[in-house]
């Protein structure tokens, strides 16, 4: 059911997926979606990506694996999930529940792993679209190797294309030399969407002790030092995909979010900001309804591309 947002229409379709607004939760940042439910209500939300789902329980990187940085924090965390046995048996009857769309981020050491999680997710019913993840800069096998070059995401794409009827999101790393090559790869693999930007790599020092703060050494970058990389991106692509765009990066208000839509992007992903404030996706969906009406725009999609150059 999509709910109506006074005078402006704030739904946005990405293939046969038609979301009650742009605003979605990142893969690894609202665990199961279950642990916010006393804290918002899920409904309300475009969508809920899943944490990362692999064939086989992971319990990921040792600890510490999270550190706070200058306008950010970097991640080590490795993929930590159930499995995809354990999450179609106990995540998934809770997410059935949902009024909101439902996306299951999905990674692999292997080709044959993606197509192994992939064909237990194809049986079951509740899900409407996977992100397929050959962007995490925190695993030692798979992660970003597939998506490090247009070759291997192109075979990657094309293999799980082959694979499921779902709609696919494919999700896209910065660490590369051209994400616009990749990007194209993807698409001419045969996804539905493509979200980026996955993580940057960087690390941090405790200059006392002389050692990373990570026991993984490096992690991932996020939160607002990212965004203007991945404006950027966004932007770059924007200007040579024909698929819909889905930008993450740094968003943490309304503001941000309206860049993200002006630079073409046609949805958003809100990631860091969940650990600041678990209602930052509920107060920016207002945010663009209250922008939308007060510029008298029925719908949220006249907005994405709209950046004046």
């Amino acid at each position: 059911m999509l709910r109506r947002y006074g005078l402006t229409d704030l739904s946005i379709k990405i293939g046969r997926v038609k979301f009650q607004n742009p605003v979605l939760v990142a893969s690894g940042t609202f665990g199961y979606a279950e642990e916010y439910a006393q804290l918002i209500d899920l409904d309300r939300l475009g969508g809920v990506i899943t944490k990362t789902i692999t064939l086989n329980p992971r319990e990921g990187n040792p600890p510490p694996r999270t550190c706070e940085t200058p306008s950010g924090m970097l991640n080590a965390i490795g993929l930590a999930n159930v499995g995809v046995s354990r999450f179609v048996k106990e995540k998934l009857p809770f997410l059935k529940k949902l009024e909101t769309k439902i996306i299951v981020n999905v990674a692999g050491s292997t080709p044959e792993e993606y197509v192994k999680v992939i064909k237990r997710l194809n049986r079951v019913k509740g899900i409407h679209m996977l992100e397929i993840n050959i962007s995490c800069p925190n695993v030692k096998e798979g992660g970003m190797h597939f998506g490090a070059t247009e070759e291997s995401a192109y075979n990657i794409t094309k293999l799980i294309r082959e694979n499921t009827p779902y709609p696919l999101m494919v999700k896209l790393s910065p660490n590369v030399t051209d994400i616009t090559k990749i990007a194209l790869a993807v698409q001419e693999a045969g996804c539905d969407a493509i979200s980026l930007i996955n993580t940057l790599v960087g690390m941090a020092i405790d200059s006392e002790t002389k050692k990373p703060l990570l026991a993984n050494v490096t992690g991932g970058l996020s939160g607002p030092a990212v965004k203007p990389v991945a404006l950027a991106m966004v932007w770059q692509l924007a200007q040579k995909v024909k698929v819909p765009i889905v930008g993450i990066g740094g968003i943490m208000d309304t503001k941000d979010a309206l860049e993200f839509l002006l630079a073409g992007a046609s949805m958003i992903q809100i990631g860091t900001a969940n650990f600041v404030d678990p209602r930052t996706s509920i107060k920016i969906i207002d945010g663009l309804k209250d922008y939308c009406e007060e510029n008298k725009m029925k719908k949220i999609k006249e907005l994405v591309g709209k950046l004046k150059t």
